[in-house]
């Protein structure tokens, strides 16, 4: 059976890892039908990751269309963690299989429209602060975003042993702060960002800026 559409078509966005200090930052892009059964369903971050994990695969199942998009630490420490965080939501919006008309962002900043060029007119853009816990779609996209991401950190915690990545997935905790005076940083870490190469060294970002 095919969705029934609201109308207009509106895409929740929301990111995952942007204040971390190693790994990509994921943007999550759902559009949910006009009717759904999703409960439970709230801001990623209220909920525990076991809820999380069962609440991924019903969006997905449920969702007229859902995407993700990355941006990797290169990209972060080049053109910074916002402007990485914003080109992150524009791929995950053009991976969408459907096009939306309106765009409901987590947050206080709009995606500049010239991510948007492979579209002929760009979708109408609704900044939400805290709207991960108040709109359902950027509540679903913000639990894709952050499953998609942990699985990801659980992977790269194979390859780059010591960090502890499966548990932290990269955030800027003490165990991982430890690692990185121990072993310095891998190819995943965010060069620019405080903490993960010595004072010494160069430091252009700061982690978890809105």
């Amino acid at each position: 059976m095919i969705p029934t559409l609201a109308s207009p078509v509106v895409a929740g966005i929301d990111e995952a890892g942007r204040g971390c200090l190693a790994g990509p930052v994921v943007a999550g892009a759902v559009i949910l039908p006009a009717a759904y059964a999703l409960p439970g369903l709230t801001d990623s971050k209220k909920l525990s990751a076991a809820k999380r994990e069962r609440l991924a695969p019903a969006i997905k199942a449920q969702a007229v269309a859902w995407a993700v998009g990355l941006s990797w630490p290169g990209e972060i420490d080049r053109i910074n963690i916002l402007q990485a965080t914003l080109a992150a939501m524009s791929r995950a919006v053009r991976a969408l299989r459907v096009v939306p008309d309106v765009l409901r962002i987590d947050g206080n900043k709009a995606i500049p429209s010239v991510h948007f060029s492979f579209l002929a007119a760009p979708p109408r853009q609704e900044t939400v602060v805290g709207g991960d816990l108040t709109v359902p779609a950027i509540s679903a996209a913000s639990i894709l975003a952050k499953t998609y991401r942990d699985r990801l950190m659980g992977i790269f915690a194979g390859r780059h042993p010591g960090y502890g990545f499966e548990a932290h997935k990269g955030y800027g905790v003490a165990v991982h702060l430890q690692a990185l005076r121990r072993l310095g940083p891998c190819p995943i870490h965010r060069l620019t960002f405080r903490g993960v190469l010595p004072e010494s060294g160069r430091q252009l970002g700061l982690p978890g800026l809105k």
